[in-house]
């Protein structure tokens, strides 16, 4: 799934860093498309919501679980999750899918994510 423009209910998810320093990859689009703020790495910024994936897995982990909890008490909002963590940070979707389990029907997960999901591994 190649993401270039949202509904007014949909928010692009991408991964950050921790200083908000959004200069490539999907948080560069977020900020150029779709509201992400500089300097701001995680939560709800316009139509994107940021996710550090750059200080390490425990904080990756951590901040996708504040995500989940986010996208379940927002469920009048439809989240476009990327391959958060296997850009830039450099990560493997069995890596990382895991942090994603228990997604509501209103998160849209990435392919490669949901096959790791399905599969159990993750």
């Amino acid at each position: 799934m190649h993401i270039t423009s949202l509904a007014p209910n949909e928010v692009f998810v991408f991964g950050s860093n921790a200083s908000g320093a959004h200069g490539g990859g999907a948080a560069r689009f977020a900020m150029d498309r779709f509201g992400a703020i500089w300097g701001q790495s995680e939560g709800l910024q316009g139509q994107s919501y940021g996710i550090d994936t750059m200080s390490g897995l425990e904080v990756f982990e951590e901040q996708a679980r504040r995500f989940v909890a986010f996208a379940a008490e927002h469920d009048e909002l439809r989240f476009l999750v990327t391959e958060v963590g296997c850009g830039i940070a450099g990560y493997r979707p069995e890596q990382v899918a895991g942090f994603f389990a228990g997604t509501g029907e209103n998160v849209v997960l990435p392919e490669p994510f949901t096959r790791e999901l399905e599969s159990g591994d993750a």
